[in-house]
C-alpha cells in the first residue's frame, strides 16, 4: 500500500489548492453561502471542463478520467481547506459511487457522462426521520404499480438535495434495501430547505409521494452497495475535515506570530505554544489516518469499514478540537461573524455529525472485534 503522493498528485493539488484559492476565498464563499442556489455554476462547470474534478475517478469509457479515491481525497482536502460552496461531495463521493457500485451498466451509461462534464448535480438521500445509519432506520418504501416502481416516504439531511438533478434514495423493498434513481423534476418530488448549522453545505428534507423512479440494478437486498458508499462518504469527508484543520491551524500560526501584547508576539507566550502544539498534533494525526484510508479505498485492502470508522472518528473529534482553539486563541475577534473562525467552526461541527459522529463509530469498531 502506498502512502505517499506521486508527482501527479502533488501537481493535482497544487492546482485545486490555486483554483479554490481564487474561486472560494472567504469573501466568496460568505456571498455563496447566503445566495439561493449556494454555489456558482460558473465555478462549477470550470471544476469539470477545466480541471476535470468532477471525473476524476470516473472510468474513461463514461467520460472520466479513470483515476482512483486517492485523487478524489487530494481535491476533497483542498475543498476543505477553502470551505468550497459547490456539491462536490454529493456529487462525486456519494451519488458517482452509487451509480458505479450498482452494477447497472445503463444508469451508469445514462448518468456518469452527465456527471464528469458537471452538466449534472447528484446526491444520494439515506436518513430518514428515524436518524439511524442503519438498515432498520430505513422506512421509506417502494412499490411496483404496473411497469413503474414508486417512492413514498420522507428523507432528511439530503446533502444538496435543493440543487440535485438527480437523487439517490434508498427505499425498503419486502424486507431488503434498494437503491432507486429519482430525477429532479419527477412528478410528486417535494424539497425544502433545511436549517443548517453550517450554511456553506446545504442540506434538504426531500418528501416522496408516489414517485416514479428508476431501480438500479434490481430491486432486492443491495444493503452492501449503499454501506459501502457510505464508508466512502466518510472516508472522504474525513478528507475534508483534515484540510480544514490544516487551515484553521495556520490562521492561528499567522494571528499568534501578528498579534502583540506586552511588547511581543502572542506566540512567544508558553500558554499559545502549548495550544498550537496539541493543534498540530491533532493536524497530523488526522492527516495521516485520512491517508491511510484514502489508500484502503483505492487499494482495496483490508475492511474497508474499519479504516471508515477510524478516519470519520479521529477527524471529526479532531477537526472540531482545531476549530474550537482556532476561536480561542484569536480572542475576541475570533468571535465576530467579520472573522472566518467561526465557519470553519460551523464545518467541524457539521461534519462531526454527519454519517456518525464518533461514538457512532466506535461502536461500529467494537462491534468488529466482538466478531
Amino acid at each position: 500500500m502506498r502512502f505517499s503522493f506521486s508527482e501527479e498528485q502533488d501537481a493535482l493539488r497544487e492546482a485545486v489548492r490555486s483554483f479554490f484559492e481564487r474561486k472560494s476565498a472567504h469573501d466568496e464563499v460568505r456571498r455563496l453561502m447566503m445566495s439561493e442556489s449556494g454555489y456558482d455554476e460558473g465555478v462549477w462547470r470550470q471544476m469539470a471542463t477545466g480541471l476535470g474534478l468532477q471525473g476524476l475517478a470516473i472510468p474513461e469509457e463514461f467520460g472520466g478520467a479513470g483515476a482512483t479515491f486517492a485523487e478524489v481525497a487530494v481535491v476533497l482536502e483542498e475543498a476543505g481547506r477553502s470551505l468550497l460552496c459547490a456539491p462536490y461531495f454529493a456529487t462525486v463521493v456519494l451519488a458517482a459511487n452509487a451509480l458505479a457500485l450498482s452494477g447497472d451498466r445503463a444508469a451508469q451509461e445514462r448518468w456518469l457522462p452527465r456527471i464528469a462534464s458537471g452538466e449534472l448535480v447528484a446526491t444520494v438521500a439515506h436518513l430518514d426521520d428515524s436518524g439511524q445509519w442503519n438498515p432498520a432506520g430505513i422506512a421509506v418504501t417502494a412499490s411496483r404499480s404496473g411497469d413503474e416502481w414508486l417512492l413514498n416516504g420522507t428523507k432528511r439531511f439530503v446533502v444538496d438535495g435543493l440543487a440535485a438533478d438527480l437523487i439517490v434514495v434508498a427505499a425498503r423493498v419486502g424486507d431488503g434495501i434498494s437503491l432507486f434513481a429519482v430525477e429532479g423534476g419527477a412528478s410528486g418530488l417535494e424539497r425544502a430547505a433545511q436549517d443548517p448549522m453550517d450554511l456553506t453545505r446545504r442540506l434538504a428534507i426531500v418528501s416522496l409521494a408516489d414517485v416514479p423512479a428508476v431501480p438500479l440494478g434490481t430491486p432486492g437486498d443491495q444493503w452492501g452497495i449503499l454501506e459501502r458508499v457510505l464508508q466512502l462518504g466518510a472516508i472522504g469527508l474525513a478528507a475534508e475535515q483534515a484540510g480544514g484543520a490544516q487551515y484553521a491551524l495556520e490562521m492561528v500560526v499567522r494571528y499568534a506570530k501578528e498579534r502583540e501584547q506586552f511588547g511581543k508576539p502572542i506566540g512567544a507566550f508558553q500558554a499559545v505554544k502549548h495550544k498550537a502544539a496539541e493543534m498540530l498534533l491533532d493536524v497530523e494525526s488526522a492527516r495521516s489516518i485520512a491517508y491511510y484510508a484514502a489508500a484502503c479505498a483505492t487499494a482495496g485492502d483490508g475492511d474497508l469499514q474499519v479504516a471508515a470508522s477510524l478516519a470519520k472518528s479521529f477527524c471529526s473529534e479532531a477537526y472540531f478540537r482545531t476549530a474550537a482553539s482556532c476561536i480561542q486563541l484569536h480572542g475576541g475577534i475570533g468571535f465576530t461573524w467579520e472573522h472566518p473562525a467561526h465557519l470553519y467552526f460551523r464545518r467541524a461541527k457539521s461534519s462531526e455529525i454527519y454519517l456518525g459522529d464518533g461514538n457512532y463509530h466506535r461502536d461500529v469498531l467494537a462491534s468488529r472485534l466482538d466478531a
